[in-house]
């Protein structure tokens, strides 16, 4: 369905997905619970610092000699919170050490009538 400011549609793994328009995307935020280390060898998320502050900053459009890749390393039992807009990525894990992460995304703006998000909790 065409809805004003959501694109592109993709579909992944059998459930359809859009990108909503920037005023939702920064209002969101994800919370991270590692449940095991994470560095360089195992996966450890990468962001460039600020990056969610550009709007929706794609990749193929960074100058890399005004931007620095970050990784986070983060002890098990720790708490990372970010917003989504926040450029990053994860790599491989190169040591065979788990990299287990509970990753939950919140917003707080509702979808147009005709959407719904994939899960939805209503805070109490």
């Amino acid at each position: 369905m065409d809805q004003a400011g959501f694109v592109p549609w993709t579909v992944k793994q059998k459930q359809f997905a859009v990108q909503p328009p920037l005023p939702v995307l920064e209002n969101n935020f994800t919370i991270r619970i590692h449940l095991d280390d994470t560095n360089e060898q195992n996966g450890a998320l990468k962001v460039i610092p600020g990056s969610h502050l550009k709007g929706i900053y794609r990749p193929h459009s960074i100058d890399w000699k005004q931007e620095t890749e970050v990784v986070c390393n983060v002890k098990a039992g720790a708490v990372m919170l970010l917003k989504p807009l926040l450029l990053h990525a994860s790599g491989r894990t190169t040591n065979q050490q788990r990299r287990r992460v509970i990753h939950m995304e919140f917003s707080n703006t509702s979808l147009p009538e005709s959407m719904q998000w994939s899960e939805r909790m209503n805070a109490l």
